[in-house]
Parts: structure tokens; sequence; C-alpha cells
């Protein structure tokens, strides 16, 4: 209660005041952070105002032509403004006043001088007619442009920062932040420089009239500079919490829908409806003191400016009646008076606006400029067709003869090409996501060519962290893995993913076709290879069942199927690939017994005459492995075949016996 009584005033200053905080200090980190849900925000003001939005002015600047067009018509729409205003001068000193004496009034040349005035007045509009209209099709064209340069980037990120980021968070990028740029690039910019033309041009103008009553005038308009300058000031900073705090916001709805049937399972709905609600508050106080400080610049300008305007008018009006200003001159000026505070208005009000695509931006640009994953690979894989004297040779582009080599660069510009094997190892591996917290210590695991070698082990014990190095998503801390005796540090990542087939324990499925989803995993796949790998999985069969086959929709990361179902999809995508190498993470965890059984022989097709590692928490499914690999707190404690394992009652005997679990 305490706090809701506390001033506007001193909760705005409260809430600025975070932004003084180191927030890499861990303690003041943890007291910002919301929980549970997404993590921390990010309170800093913007790094570089002026590089930002400098940056934001490159991507429209590269329509070079609209921009021409826009700058032309905002000149004139301004310079129409301003000389129609001015017109009033002569209108009212030469036309008006002049027909107040005259017995025999002729209305012709003020109906003339009338007409002048509304083609300038026209000629405005049409001005800032077309000017809005190219500035709409430049702002969408550049904000285009952005938006595909931060899905590029995305592409391009390592697996840690999306780790770090929640999904609901990235995608803020895209919708709010990017919108605010294209509100920003359709108005803000253009409106906020055609205010400094019309200003500049309105105070030329006023000075031209009378400098005397321009001194009242400029004490007025620096009041209002100085308002618009501490608006702007901690704009920036609210701003940048109400971005973050919606990122967040958007990242807790998305997280709970995801999770929506656990949410249900335990009863979640009432905390969950707390949490979005505290962080819905958060958003909501943000927002209300980002528009705060705006609201409060409108009012406070107005009153200025009325007192500015009654000043002027007694003083200008002692003017005109001492015969030192004519009537005209006092009418034009008491209007510029109007006037002038316009265009201070449209820039303060852009300039949040502004201050508001800059922080947005901030956050795009952050994204853009995230170091990508880094490669360093020279190691290339190729398709290659063996001589009569076994030698092998590059095909040309799309031919497939299902032989893969690498290709290894010499120190003379030619090249070997080496047989891909699918011989694995791994040697002395120690690795840690966070320093000083070793998941793996001193892992050393080969698989011949053609071997089937299964990870078991508890939950969390480094199986599938096992298999994460060797697809280099993370990168070892020290010793190394060797492929076909080739470090796969410089072996190119996108060659050594595409050696080997995943087919992990949560499927994803992409918005399209049955037969676009097993093609995923070949894009120059053939729709009988499509079907082929759909029988090899056994997956053919429900398949043929779907409203229209292979041809049957699929949206909702395949809400429309039953899990078991994109499973089989999942590894029938893996099939069509003909992999050398193949990692099973779980790949049956979500198929029946009876189902799992059906799919066996299609999925020792699959394995025929290639590397597989299994990662398996069902053990009967890695009895036929050719070495069992027991894995507990990062270390390998057992491995042999299953027979030799149980021979030795160890660990593995008492998993595989029910008299350990693994949890």
């Amino acid at each position: 209660m305490a706090e809701k009584r506390k001033s506007v005033f001193a909760q705005l200053k409260a809430r600025m005041a975070v932004d003084s905080v180191d927030v890499n200090d861990e303690k003041i980190y943890k007291n910002i952070q919301r929980g549970p849900g997404p993590g921390g925000r990010d309170f800093r003001k913007p790094k570089d105002t002026k590089g930002t939005l400098l940056r934001i002015l490159g991507y429209a600047g590269r329509n070079k032509k609209l921009i021409v067009f826009i700058v032309l018509f905002m000149l004139i729409s301004s310079v129409c403004s301003l000389v129609a205003s001015y017109y009033l001068k002569p209108l009212i000193d030469d036309y008006i006043v002049p027909l107040i004496t005259q017995e025999s009034k002729d209305y012709g040349a003020l109906a003339r001088q009338l007409l002048i005035l509304a083609g300038i007045y026209l000629a405005s509009a049409a001005a800032t007619y077309f000017t809005s209209r190219f500035c709409m099709t430049l702002s969408q064209w550049a904000t285009n442009a952005l938006r595909q340069d931060l899905f590029s980037a995305l592409q391009d990120l390592p697996i840690t920062y999306f780790d770090k980021h929640t999904h609901g968070e990235l995608m803020s990028r895209f919708s709010n932040d990017a919108d605010n740029v294209q509100m920003c690039l359709e108005q803000g910019i253009v409106q906020f420089l055609s205010g400094i033309i019309t200003f500049v041009g309105t105070i030329v103008l006023m000075l031209a009239l009378s400098w005397k009553l321009f001194i009242i005038t400029a004490l007025t308009v620096a009041v209002s500079f100085l308002l618009v300058r501490w608006v702007g000031r901690y704009s920036k900073i609210l701003f940048k919490k109400q971005q973050s705090s919606l990122g967040i916001l958007n990242g807790n709805i998305e997280e709970m829908l995801d999770g929506l049937k656990v949410v249900k399972a335990f009863s979640y709905e009432a905390r969950a409806k707390d949490s979005f609600g505290d962080l819905n508050d958060e958003y909501r106080e943000n927002s209300i003191f980002a528009n705060f400080l705006g609201s409060l610049i409108f009012p406070s300008m107005n009153a200025i400016m009325n007192i500015c305007y009654a000043v002027t008018a007694v003083l200008g009006g002692f003017m005109t009646v001492t015969g030192h200003f004519t009537i005209g001159s006092l009418g034009v000026y008491l209007n510029y008076i109007r006037q002038v505070t316009m265009p201070i208005n449209m820039m303060s009000n852009q300039a949040i606006n502004l201050f508001s695509a800059i922080a947005g931006a901030e956050r795009i640009f952050a994204v853009i400029d995230h170091k990508p994953e880094e490669d360093g690979g020279k190691v290339g894989l190729v398709t290659v067709r063996r001589g009569a004297d076994g030698s092998l040779t590059e095909t040309e582009k799309g031919e497939r003869t299902g032989l893969w080599a690498w290709k290894l660069p010499r120190e003379d510009g030619t090249f070997e090409y080496r047989e891909v094997q699918g011989s694995v190892r791994v040697e002395h591996v120690n690795f840690s996501y966070v320093p000083e917290k070793p998941i793996l210590k001193d892992i050393t695991v080969w698989a011949k060519p053609g071997q089937q070698i299964a990870f078991v082990g508890s939950t969390g014990a480094g199986k599938t962290t096992i298999t994460n190095l060797i697809n280099r998503f993370y990168e070892i801390d020290e010793g190394r893995i060797l492929f076909d005796g080739i470090d796969i540090k410089d072996i190119k990542k996108a060659a050594l993913r595409r050696s080997l087939g995943m087919v992990l324990q949560d499927t994803n499925l992409f918005t399209g076709t049955v037969m676009d989803n097993i093609r995923y995993g070949k894009l120059d796949a053939t729709d009988e290879e499509c079907i082929e790998a759909a029988k090899t999985a056994n997956a053919h069969g429900f398949i043929t069942r779907l409203p229209d086959g292979y041809n049957t929709m699929i949206t909702g990361n395949g809400q429309n199927l039953s899990q078991g179902q994109r499973q089989l999809l999942a590894i029938a995508r893996t099939a069509v690939a003909k992999h050398p190498v193949m990692i099973l993470d779980e790949a049956t965890s979500s198929i029946d017994t009876r189902t799992e059984k059906l799919i066996s022989r299609g999925m020792d097709t699959l394995m025929e005459g290639r590397t597989v590692f299994v990662i398996a928490h069902r053990l009967s499914t890695v009895r036929s492995a050719d070495a069992i690999v027991v894995i507990e707190h990062g270390e390998i404690v057992e491995r042999g075949s299953h027979e030799e394992l149980l021979a030795q009652r160890g660990r593995y005997y008492m998993l595989y016996t029910g008299q350990s679990e693994l949890d």
C-alpha cells in the first residue's frame, strides 16, 4: 500500500534510477530478474544512439530513388506551408485593410489573391500526400530488409546463443522492435526533418517581421527546448525498459503455451496466471512511465506558448497603435507564435517515437552483430565416382552416385579425395557448458566404420553432450574428435553435419506436406526416394491412410499426427539422406513397444553399413550394439558388449536387471 501511495514523480524517479545500476553485478542482477520463466532484463541505455540511427537510415538509404522523391516533396510541402503563412501579411495590409476605408469596394483583386493562396495550400497538401506515400513504401522496404538480415543472422548464430535467449524474446525483435523501426521510418524521421525546416523557416520570418517581439518568442522557445531535452534524456531509458519487459512478457506467453499440457497436468494455472500478471503489470508500468513524460510536453508547452501569445499580443498591439507595426504583420506574427510550437510539438512527439525505435533497433542489431558460429574448417564433402583404378573423381553438381568423399586441400592448391568411411574417434575430450563446471571428463570413445555404439547412463550423465560435440554444436575444451582420421575442427561445419544423420527425441516438423517433411533430409530427393525412406522407417502404412496420403498438409509441428507418427516421419527424414554416420538420441522413445518392433527391421536396414551412435533408456534396444558405453557423471565407467557387461556385474548389470534406475 505504501508503494501505491507514492507520487507518480517519485515512482518515475525510482524507475529511472535503476538505469544507473551495474546489471553485471550478480546480486543486483538476480534482484531484477523475474522467475519463473525467461531470465533477467537488460536495462542499459542505448550504447550508441547516433550510430544506431545511422544504421537505420542506412537501410533506407539502399533505395536512393525513393529518398530523392521524399526529400523533394518534403521541401515543397514545408516551403509552401511557410509561404502560405507569410502571404497573409500582404493580403491583410494591401488588400483587406484598404477595402475597409474604400467607399466603392472591389473584391476582384482580393479574390485573385485568395485563389493564389488556395493554390499554394493545395500544392502543400499534394506534396504532403506524396511524401507520406513514398515514406510508407520506403519504410516497408527497409524494414523488410532489416527482418531479412535478422533472420539470416539467427541462422548463423551458435546453439549457445539460443540456450541463453528465449524464443519469445527473439520473436519480439521481429514483431515489436521491427514495427517500431518501421513507424520511425514511415513517420518519425521525415516529420522530424520537416519540423526542423518549418521551425527554422518560421524563426527567420519572425525575425524579418520584428526582432523586438522575437526576443520574447526566443525565451519561450528556449524553455520549450529545455523541456524537450529533459524528456528525451529520460525517455530513452524508459523506452528501453518498456521494450525489454515486452520481450520478457512474450517469452513467458510462448513458454506457457508450449507447456500448456504440463500446466494443466500439474494444476499450475493459478501460478501461471500470477506469474503472467506480474510480468504484465511490469510491462504496463514501464509503458505508462515511458509515455508519461510525452504526455507532459503538450499541456506544458501550450501553457508556455499561451503566456507568450498574450504578452506578444499586448506589446504588438501597442506597436501597431503607435505606428511601428502593421496590422498584417501583427496578425502573421501572432499566427507564427501558434505555428512555432507545432514543429516543436511534432519534433518532440517524434523524438519519443524515435527513441523507442532506436531502443528496438539496438536490440535487433545486437542479434545481427553477435559473433556468428565459428567454423574455420577447410575440408569439404562432395559426391565422387570411383574409377577403374580405384581413384576418386568429384562429380558434377547435382549428379548422384551414392559415394561420398572428403575434399582435403593440399598446399599446392590441389585436393585429396578421401572416401567417407564413418570412422569416429573421441580422444580425451573434456567439456563444460559453464567454466569450471565440467560435464565431460577425459572421454575416449571410438567407432569403426559400420559399428553401432550405444550410450547408456543416468539422465544428465553427458550422453547427448557427446553427440552434440560430434556435430560441433559446441566446441570442446580439451582433446579432439576425428572423423575418418580428420580433426572435425578442420571440416567445414556444413559438410560435417551433412555427413551426420540425427533422429532426436523431440521431433520438429514444418508446415508443408508429409512429402516435404521427408524431403527435408535431402532437398533434391525424388518422390520415389522419399517413399522408399518412409517404407524403411515403416511409416508408409500410416501415411497412406492419411486423408491425402503423402500430400497431407502438416501444420503446428504435426499436431494432427500422433507423437509416434511424428517420430516415424523424423526417422524417414533421416533415412532419405543416407548419411554415413547416424545419431539416434532416444529415437524410439515416443514409439510404443508394438511400433518399435515393427520398425526394428527397417531400422536395421537403415543402420546397415553405417556408423551409428545410439542413446537409449530402453536397454532392450541396445543389446545388439557392437559396444555399449556406460557414462556416469561425465565419465566412462564401463565399455563392452551386452554379454561382456553383464558378465562384469557392474553398473550396466544393475541397470539391466532393474537393481538400479536410469533416473
